[in-house]
């Protein structure tokens, strides 16, 4: 078996989710492979589709969402943050309006403050 995990997805790209997921069965055979049938409806697309995936390449993990892609220090950074307010985003809006060149853009600037992180007492 590959080290390779196998996934299931639409035809307009998405991949396939256990809450896409329907209905699955087993079709099997006396001789050549047998297949584990996956029937779906895509969260993107609405529509419906099915497919049959060998069954020594299926995997109880397959239909899992992917593992978070992003580093635990990024992802408190990020978090830090906090939500974006109407007026970063008007701002935002203003400057691809005036962007002519993607060299021109800053990289990101880490925050300038630490933003002070409630405790779950003051919550």
């Amino acid at each position: 078996m590959s080290s390779i995990r196998a996934s299931i997805k639409c035809n307009c790209g998405q991949r396939i989710i256990a809450r896409d997921v329907m209905q699955t069965g087993y079709y099997l055979r006396l001789f050549g492979p047998s297949y584990v049938y996956v029937k779906y409806r895509c969260s993107r697309c609405r529509k419906m589709g099915e497919q049959f995936i060998k069954q020594e390449e299926w995997e109880g993990g397959i239909l899992r969402d992917s593992a978070e892609e992003v580093p635990q220090e990024e992802k408190e950074r990020f978090e830090s943050l906090g939500p974006i307010d109407i007026n970063e985003v008007i701002d935002f809006h203003f400057a691809l309006e005036n962007l002519s060149d993607l060299k021109t853009l800053e990289p990101p600037h880490p925050p300038s403050k630490k933003v002070k992180q409630r405790s779950s007492s003051e919550r």
